[in-house]
């Protein structure tokens, strides 16, 4: 086990070889995938590590040998640049995200400001009571009840694909079609799909999908910020009419027979009492935010992803399409292997020491489930895409984890009381979605002609850090 970060790269003190200016950036060669670039070594053989990586074109495309560094050499990693702890060791992030009193919370104000008042940046007794108000319609027979709506809305978007005035889809020739499946279908559908188990009219979901884009790239202070508070506020605006509503009548899931399952989940939240009383209009446009925003790019992210992970293996695309129950090991693999969401921000309570590094009371700490997703101490192989790996647990997703007959839970929803709000729903979204999506693609394959390529101009790109932004897919027609 390492006992600290010894011989971490200072780049204040930097090599007089790397650059003239020790603070100035640095433009990294793009190496072979699997490949780490030279960052130069300790006396003692120890590989330096360069903070300045992290914002590399490099890092983003080939991430995983770097993070095989610092969990190697520097598990508890102090990055003096951004001041960021980076915790990258399966089992440390395992314990962090179990302390609720140690680690307990993403830092103040960084969803607040455009999601509302959400329960992300709660912690303890306050966090659950807040997690608990929307969590019931979540799981269970909730999640069971919303299939039907989940396969109406694929077949629909499906069905409406038109190779002339689609432009997501280029009709190549007779009986073969090409489609972008994000413009086509995943980039909208978790969106869609949300906003109608949640109870809003069919004729809203145009600008529900905005309100969504809108509010995601507005997190994080960035530059469309303004764009993402007055979308919530829209959001909210347009919620309070509902909610008077509901109020008064509430409104149905219904199965495919047209007949209701069970109140949609804003008719559910305007009956929900804390305290004696009923939940407050934002209060319920907050927690509508939080579910949406856990629910929609992690699962674009995630159907892209899995498609373009099958058909380059495809042995295992095969396994799916004659065995529909492998759905389930597909997402799971493909959120340790390549997962659309990178880690979770702490902040610790009181000073810490792991590794023999001491964290300060207070400190910004990242526990990077990008590299716990691709620990060897816990998954064999862990750069290979294998569905079949007797290593990774792929059933129900549990917030207490799994870790039985050596098999563990991927780390890309987190555990712990603050697993992910979003995680059934990216599950059963992507599955669900995925197989109507088998039924009407009669083999589909990769368009490598459309596809961008990695630097040898042949490979197609590896995923990195990033999702799929496009994938472009030949299919025959039926």
């Amino acid at each position: 086990m390492a006992t600290g970060c010894p011989f971490a790269l200072d780049i204040f003190a930097e090599p007089a070889d790397r650059a003239e200016d020790p603070g100035a950036q640095f433009d990294f060669p793009l190496m072979p995938e699997g490949q780490a670039y030279d960052m130069g070594h300790a006396p003692d053989g120890t590989p330096l590590f360069d903070p300045r990586i992290l914002q590399s074109a490099e890092f983003l495309r080939n991430p995983y040998p770097y993070y095989r560094i610092l969990r190697d050499h520097y598990p508890v990693y102090h990055d003096r640049l951004h001041n960021t702890y980076y915790v990258t060791r399966y089992e440390d992030i395992t314990r962090c995200y179990f302390d609720d009193e140690g680690f307990n919370t993403i830092p103040k104000g960084s969803s607040s400001g455009v999601l509302g008042n959400t329960q992300l940046e709660l912690s303890g007794v306050e966090h659950r009571r807040r997690r608990n108000l929307y969590g019931q319609h979540l799981v269970g027979q909730s999640l069971k009840n919303r299939i039907p709506a989940i396969q109406r809305q694929a077949r629909e978007m499906i069905e409406a694909w038109d190779g002339i005035n689609d432009p997501s889809v280029v009709s190549m020739a007779d009986g073969e079609r090409t489609v972008e499946l994000g413009m086509a279908f995943a980039n909208e559908f978790p969106i869609r799909v949300v906003c109608e188990v949640l109870g809003f009219p069919k004729e809203a979901q145009d600008d529900f999908y905005y309100w969504y884009n809108s509010m995601m790239s507005g997190l994080g202070g960035s530059e469309t910020h303004q764009q993402g508070l007055e979308a919530r506020q829209h959001l909210e605006d347009y919620v309070e009419g509902i909610v008077e509503a509901r109020r008064r009548q509430p409104t149905y899931l219904y199965d495919e027979a047209g007949n209701p399952i069970s109140k949609d989940i804003i008719s559910k939240l305007c009956e929900t009492k804390v305290d004696g009383d009923y939940l407050s209009t934002e209060e319920i446009t907050s927690n509508i935010a939080l579910v949406v925003g856990g629910g929609g790019e992690t699962t674009r992210g995630a159907i892209l992803n899995m498609w373009y992970l099958l058909l380059q293996n495809p042995e295992q695309f095969e396994a799916v399409r004659n065995d529909d129950s492998l759905w389930d090991a597909a997402f799971h693999e493909t959120l340790r292997h390549s997962s659309s969401i990178g880690g979770q921000p702490r902040h610790n309570t009181y000073d810490v020491v792991m590794h023999g590094v001491r964290v300060p009371a207070g400190s910004l700490m990242e526990m990077v489930d990008f590299s716990a997703n691709h620990d060897e101490r816990v998954f064999k192989d862990p750069e290979t895409f294998n569905i079949f790996r007797d290593d990774l647990y792929t059933g129900k997703i549990l917030r207490s984890g799994y870790n039985k007959n050596g098999r563990r839970n991927h780390m890309a929803f987190g555990v712990g009381p603050h697993l992910c709000p979003g995680a059934w729903i990216s599950h059963q979204e992507a599955v669900e979605g995925s197989r109507i999506l088998l039924k009407y693609l009669k083999n589909p394959r990769i368009n490598m002609e459309r596809m961008p390529k990695d630097i040898d101009g042949v490979s197609l790109n590896p995923l990195g850090i990033v999702s799929v932004r496009e994938l472009h897919l030949d299919y025959d027609l039926a």
